[in-house]
């Protein structure tokens, strides 16, 4: 009989940051470097929505090769962000040092959180015999996220964007995981988002399931990750390898 795998994106799906948004990331910078500023979330948000790898998925980015790298180039991104709101305009080194207290920020581990469904399920599910793999669009430090959550010791494989140098729904990001799979059926992608996650996989020819965040373009939809279990159980019962 066949291996059943099941592919999980990693941020909205199993796991999150408190305070999810970069943007929210900018202010807790700003509220320990400038106390009783009174700049808000909504204000940056709008520019930190290009300039991402994710962003631009269709430009692989192998060429950045360690963790640094990657960092550097996102602090233009960081510091434009500072600089649209006028902070440091009378000191123009300030936005740059702000922009390097992000890495440090973000990547705090204590900040990192699984939601309440994650491990009871993956848990249940590999008691069925299903294998886990994590394919994430991340930051390089995701497998030290994943070791502060307890998770690292239930997933077989990660394929992290940040070191494969390809962004979901690129159908590169996805070549690993095939080399793992090969001709395995059943295995499904399970995502919250419907471009990288669901119609990444149907282009490889992998059936997605979207999670937490509806999308009426979405075929198949699950509010949590129980559905999500009760789906691919129904499909694929024990001993039962013939369906897609």
């Amino acid at each position: 009989m066949n291996k059943k795998y099941l592919i999980w994106d990693f941020d909205g799906t199993l796991g999150y940051r408190e305070g999810r948004s970069w943007a929210m990331v900018l202010i807790e910078v700003l509220d320990r470097q400038m106390p009783g500023h009174s700049y808000s979330a909504d204000q940056l948000a709008p520019h930190l929505r290009t300039g991402f790898p994710w962003h631009m998925p269709e430009r692989p980015h192998t060429y950045i090769i360690s963790a640094d790298q990657w960092w550097a180039e996102m602090t233009p991104v960081f510091v434009a962000a500072f600089d649209a709101l006028g902070v440091g305009v009378a000191d123009p080194v300030l936005a740059r040092n702000l922009a390097r207290q992000i890495r440090p920020t973000y990547c705090n581990p204590d900040r990192w959180r699984l939601f309440d469904d994650t491990l009871p399920v993956l848990d249940e599910l590999a008691a069925r015999g299903w294998t886990h793999i994590l394919l994430s669009n991340h930051v390089p430090e995701l497998a030290i996220f994943m070791d502060a959550v307890d998770l690292s010791a239930r997933i077989a494989a990660v394929f992290n964007s940040a070191i494969m140098g390809y962004e979901k729904p690129h159908p590169a990001a996805f070549r690993g995981v095939l080399e793992i799979v090969g001709d395995s059926r059943p295995v499904w992608m399970i995502g919250d988002n419907i471009t990288a996650d669901v119609f990444g996989a149907a282009a490889v020819g992998i059936p997605g399931v979207l999670v937490r965040r509806p999308d009426e373009r979405a075929e198949r939809f699950c509010a949590d990750l129980w559905q999500v279990a009760a789906l691919v159980e129904d499909a694929h019962g024990p001993g039962d390898s013939s369906r897609d």
